[in-house]
């Protein structure tokens, strides 16, 4: 009788957002759509990280980019904030990056 070895790999090791990250996520775009800063966003999953960009315009680079990752050393779940390609600090909690990024859509008048 012979082995048999499957080189199927499932994607449960990627890590994703979960619903209500996503919820909360949508809800922060609705505001950027709405206001007329925001037309197109895109998802990336990989081993380690999640990412979900807005865009402008459909073919231009992104105006912000939420990536969730997950630290080796301490095992922990983090996230990055990068509005116009520069990079903001880690944030633990998705409450604050998403107040964060609502507080850089404010425009004084």
């Amino acid at each position: 009788m012979s082995s048999v070895s499957s080189t199927f790999t499932s994607n449960n090791h990627k890590l994703y957002f979960s619903k209500i990250e996503l919820t909360k996520i949508l809800n922060c775009y609705s505001i950027g759509v709405s206001n007329g800063k925001w037309k197109d966003y895109a998802l990336n999953f990989k081993s380690n990280e999640a990412i979900f960009s807005f865009y402008k315009h459909t073919l231009a680079t992104p105006d912000c980019i939420l990536k969730k990752f997950r630290e080796k050393k301490k095992k922990r779940t983090l996230y990055h904030l990068f509005i116009n390609n520069k990079k903001n600090s880690k944030y633990e909690d998705i409450d604050k990056l998403i107040a964060s990024i609502k507080r850089s859509q404010i425009f004084i008048v």
